[in-house]
């Protein structure tokens, strides 16, 4: 495998790595902004912008889109999330050009027709709402408002009915001029690709995007508190958040490796003291979202209104422990588990883009394997533990309930007492 990166003179970063055993290619243009660089009042634009880049060009219809790509037994999809926004294909080898064409279009030339448009919001309004029935989603979207309140970074991606029905054109494609400009935008692809070909296909394909670099959004406060929300639900869905680590914090990797051990996976610390020992829930688990300027730390569990406090307990008990007893056989567990993560990404065209891609947003460059596997190596059960108690007294922590019955208050009050005492 080989990986090349070349910058345009417009700013634009072309990214590419060659699979010679691959017969197909996934590549895609990533643009380095997403809802947390929505004005108040632009609540859920990006992922409506995303959404109508596939409802029509100057060329295209919204049919001819889908068909132009699956015609060639390809696929083609998008995502938005809070830092970025991605459009990207899967094609035989003898299609990327194709696939370029298609996505620089849909990015270059978008009708934006009216019609489509009002279809779109109707769409993504039955989107939210899926949402608020599906409270094991709903529950993040609480604790991220929490965590960071009257904040863009703490918005849902999605937007709400109101502010996603009031969008017009004009205001998509004035926010779409502001934030996809050439210095925000990479286009990469990993599979059965020529990197030359790739530079030239951009060159030319999205010479329309120039000026300078956007601003970089407002400084994330995480603040944390408490949001309780009764609903007739079978069950208590619970998170809680700590401020985590930004993306390039020289601490991250052992943040992972501490995240990994307590509640990654079916053997982690979490689920086998908390589901198999006590049977107190069903799901558990734990995750770090490190962000540009600052990160997210989150637990999650859903059980019955009469567990739930004494869940909680258990959990903030476990955390703390965690802190001082990791182990040396837990930490080469996690080791294990994020090399194997990334070592199995270089077997696939899509894991593969979607890596690169996260790397040159956030560092500028892509992370050789080597580099990276030696900073995971280089934690140690000191490290992990040392971020871990980091964590704790980090922040008042942020603290979601979602579900039926009185004792979610008391629920939400035992964890921010136990987290404090922790720290």
């Amino acid at each position: 495998m080989s990986v090349e990166v070349t910058r345009l003179p417009s700013g634009l970063s072309v990214v590419t790595d060659r699979m010679p055993h691959l017969e197909s290619a996934t590549l895609g243009v990533w643009i380095g902004a997403g809802s947390r660089d929505e004005a108040p009042d632009e609540h859920g634009i990006s992922h409506l912008l995303e959404h109508m880049a596939f409802k029509g060009t100057k060329r295209r219809s919204a049919r001819q889109i889908a068909e132009s790509i699956e015609a060639v037994g390809g696929d083609l999809n998008a995502m938005t999330s809070v830092e970025s926004t991605a459009y990207y294909a899967r094609v035989l080898k003898a299609d990327v050009p194709l696939a370029l064409d298609v996505l620089s279009d849909i990015l270059s030339e978008p009708a934006f027709d009216a019609e489509e448009l009002r279809r779109e919001q109707n769409v993504i309004v039955q989107e939210i709402g899926a949402v608020q029935d599906t409270p094991d989603d709903l529950v993040f979207d609480r604790l991220q408002e929490t965590a960071f309140p009257k904040q863009a970074v703490g918005r849902s991606i999605l937007g709400t009915p109101e502010t996603v029905r009031s969008f017009n054109p004009a205001r998509i494609r004035d926010y779409l001029a502001r934030n996809y400009r050439a210095p925000d935008m990479l286009v990469a692809a990993a599979g059965a690709v020529e990197h030359k070909a790739i530079v030239e296909e951009a060159e030319q394909r999205f010479a329309k995007f120039i000026g300078p670099a956007a601003p970089a959004p407002e400084q994330a406060q995480f603040r944390g508190g408490t949001r309780v929300e009764n609903r007739d639900l079978e069950q208590v869905h619970i998170a809680l958040a700590l401020q985590g680590l930004a993306v390039r914090d020289e601490a991250l990797y052992s943040l992972q490796v501490f995240t990994s051990v307590l509640g990654g996976g079916m053997s982690s610390r979490l689920f086998q003291e908390v589901r198999e020992k006590r049977g107190l829930c069903y799901s558990i688990h734990a995750f770090h979202m490190p962000y540009t300027d600052t990160g997210l730390f989150a637990l999650y569990a859903g059980t019955d209104e009469i567990d739930a406090p004494e869940l909680m307990r258990v959990v903030i008990d476990e955390v703390a422990k965690a802190t001082e007893t990791i182990n040396e056989a837990e930490i080469a567990k996690a080791k294990a588990q994020m090399k194997a993560g990334l070592l199995m990404a270089l077997e696939s065209s899509e894991a593969r883009l979607g890596q690169l891609a996260r790397q040159m947003l956030a560092y500028g460059r892509p992370i050789p394997l080597d580099e990276i596997v030696g900073k995971v190596d280089a934690v140690t059960i000191a490290s992990a533990r040392a971020a871990g108690r980091a964590l704790i007294g980090s922040s008042r922590p942020a603290i979601a309930a979602l579900g039926p019955g009185k004792g979610l208050e008391s629920t939400a009050a035992i964890a921010e007492s136990l987290v404090r005492r922790a720290a």
